[in-house]
């Protein structure tokens, strides 16, 4: 496998852009496990090795547990992962693939039990700029397994 474009060269605007939506993430309440815990489920859905690599990485460096990154795309059947991340990560999952259900009355519903209408668009954001890191990841074929994480975020 070989990187096809290096986009940040390529594409410094771009880039840009899309760091200002990563760095919405320090403005919100989220919990940086949560956040890296939907990056990764999300990766995993859209099979970027890239994002996958460099998120568990990240998870690990802020004391994510190996169980709990291991069992991610089982979630559902996983005992460790409390209410919250898991209506977190249904939500994930259904804005990933918004194109089959959408988002459903009920997962909504179930989501604003966990989080408020501010929380919720906050939640769609995070997960709207994991998926535009990873097509833009995809696109140009990143080689994953180099990435290293800079510090304990």
């Amino acid at each position: 496998m070989e990187q096809r474009i290096n986009y940040q060269k390529t594409s410094p605007e771009v880039v840009k852009l899309l760091v200002q939506l990563e760095e919405y993430k320090k403005k919100t309440a989220f919990d940086l496990k949560l956040i890296e815990l939907i990056k990764i489920r999300v990766s995993q859905m859209n099979g970027c090795a890239f994002c996958i690599d460099m998120h568990t990485k990240d998870a690990r460096a802020i004391g994510e547990t190996e169980k709990r990154i291991y069992c991610l795309q089982a979630w559902r059947e996983a005992p460790f992962y409390t209410e919250t991340e898991r209506a977190a990560l249904a939500l994930a999952e259904a804005v990933t693939a918004i194109s089959i259900n959408g988002v459903p009355d009920e997962l909504y519903k179930q989501t604003r039990m966990y989080f408020d209408e501010k929380q919720y668009i906050d939640l769609v954001a995070l997960i709207i700029t994991i998926n535009c890191w990873n097509r833009l990841s995809i696109s140009v074929n990143n080689v994953p397994g180099n990435y290293s994480p800079v510090t304990a975020k």
